[in-house]
């Protein structure tokens, strides 16, 4: 099993693409995630919708998509072919690896017409007599974001994606070539951290690292949205603070010599369709300028990392993240464990 994802501007001509593609690699199939975005305008409230400007922001739309992808192809199996933008690399993290963890493995592909041939197809596309308006606003969107699709071609597309340039390619040109990369493995697996869902309460330790000026480590995974410390999820039969210290070197490169001390037990209630379970932090101590310029970034487990302050870290952690690692700092300064509940302290 294995999903052909076709990424590229709105106006690329991904879907056409798509179903010419499912013609050429047996036993295909085609998905269009643009379908669950329009059945959850009948799910969720108004209110709801209305606080977000395009339903890949939703968290219900991305999860729904991973989903809905794994059961297609536990039902038929064979390749999943999926016509979609994606311009946040969050959110190809996520999705992307959503479907790792389930063991299927992607092959994005970039269908990358020159700027040019992109805006002519988006001012040659039909508007139907009887609907005008509608056509009009989606002629406009795709203009709109032919912005955002530059900046992730400057920051991260390119490198991430293989490129296949369709400036002067039919859609059946295009999902020939694109068949082909596929067939010969020009276009490889994505390099994904597969990181199973917990189907329990999970007990995951962290390390928290300080540079000369005393900031915060903080990391970016490449497989979950959202800063992190560096850390991970104690395996079976292995005790968390030896946990932290391998997390930290297979993310970072950063070998720490000695163990580190606790710093801050957090109790995270089940919020689904996370189990929640304990949460560890480590004091990992102070890197010096030598130690923090040999972090191994980027890597297939982090997009990125930076050392912040305290009220940096409050605009990049999710709130119980942040107030976890708020508490372990007042314990570092203090030198006394505090046992946490959702990030609270208790007793």
């Amino acid at each position: 099993m294995t999903v052909v994802w076709i990424n590229g501007a709105f106006g690329a001509g991904k879907t056409s693409t798509a179903r010419e593609l499912i013609e050429l690699i047996p036993n295909s199939t085609f998905f269009d995630p643009e379908v669950i975005g329009a059945g959850l305008t009948h799910l969720l409230p108004p209110k709801r919708l209305a606080e977000v400007g395009d339903f890949q922001d939703l968290p219900i739309w991305r999860r729904l998509v991973v989903d809905t992808a794994a059961a297609l192809l536990a039902e038929l199996g064979g390749t999943l072919v999926v016509p979609m933008t994606l311009l946040r690399q969050e959110y190809r993290d996520e999705i992307f690896g959503g479907l790792a963890a389930r063991r299927i493995p992607v092959r994005h592909i970039l269908l990358a017409p020159a700027e040019t041939i992109l805006r002519e197809r988006i001012a040659g596309r039909e508007v139907p007599p009887d609907l005008p308006d509608g056509e009009i606003r989606v002629r406009q969107w795709s203009y709109d974001h032919i912005e955002p699709y530059r900046a992730a071609l400057a920051s991260w597309l390119t490198a991430d994606a293989h490129p296949i340039d369709t400036s002067a390619l039919t859609p059946r040109e295009t999902a020939a070539r694109i068949a082909e990369a596929v067939s010969t493995g020009a276009a490889p697996v994505c390099d994904i951290v597969q990181t199973p869902e917990p189907t329990a309460e999970t007990l995951a330790a962290g390390v928290l690292l300080f540079d000369e000026q005393d900031r915060v480590l903080l990391v970016d995974p490449t497989y979950k949205p959202g800063w992190e410390f560096p850390g991970g999820v104690v395996e079976p039969g292995e005790a968390p603070a030896r946990a932290g210290i391998r997390e930290v070197e297979e993310e970072t490169g950063i070998v720490l010599d000695d163990v580190p001390s606790l710093l801050v037990v957090d109790w995270e209630r089940p919020a689904p369709p996370g189990f929640g379970g304990l949460r560890l932090l480590f004091d990992g101590g102070r890197l010096d300028s030598a130690e923090a310029g040999r972090l191994l970034l980027p890597g297939p487990e982090l997009r990125g990392c930076r050392f912040v302050t305290e009220a940096e870290a409050a605009d990049l952690l999710p709130p119980v993240r942040y107030e976890r690692l708020r508490w372990a700092l007042r314990a570092r300064e203090r030198g006394a464990a505090l046992y946490l509940e959702a990030g609270v302290p208790v007793g």
